[in-house]
């Protein structure tokens, strides 16, 4: 694993100065998943609710958002369709990763602008694969 771990760092340092914001209510998964993308090479900023969604989206200025669809405060699909009524923040990509795996939950959040969704718990390669693939796609 650790091997792996240094491959994926070493092949993808191109997207370094790349921000990514974080919104995830568990703390031990926002502080693990938030670890790895930093160690990976990525400015992370990181929420454990959806209250100052849009505020540290206009502060931060991610490259790349990753949502959580299960939030104390609002839920996750409240917050994308909030952003698709944003034409200033619709550019920026947002990947869903949650635990609710039924297809019509996938569907809703793709409707409402997901650009990709991950069913908890996340591979980390297939995430940071996603990610730079994403991020690659905004460099050309």
């Amino acid at each position: 694993m650790t091997a792996q771990l240094l491959n994926i760092r070493q092949q993808f340092s191109l997207h370094r100065d790349k921000k990514i914001l974080l919104v995830e209510d568990n703390d031990i998964n926002r502080m693990l998943l938030s670890d790895y993308l930093s160690y990976c090479g990525y400015e992370v900023q990181s929420l454990p609710e959806g209250s100052q969604f849009l505020s540290t989206i206009e502060k931060f200025k991610p490259n790349l958002i990753l949502l959580d669809l299960k939030l104390p405060d609002i839920d996750g699909y409240s917050l994308l369709a909030k952003i698709q009524q944003r034409s200033d923040l619709q550019y920026i990509p947002i990947f869903v990763v949650s635990a609710f795996a039924f297809k019509t939950d996938q569907e809703k959040a793709m409707k409402l602008g997901a650009r990709r969704y991950f069913v908890k718990p996340v591979n980390l390669t297939e995430l940071i694969l996603a990610i730079e693939e994403e991020l690659a796609c905004q460099c050309r």
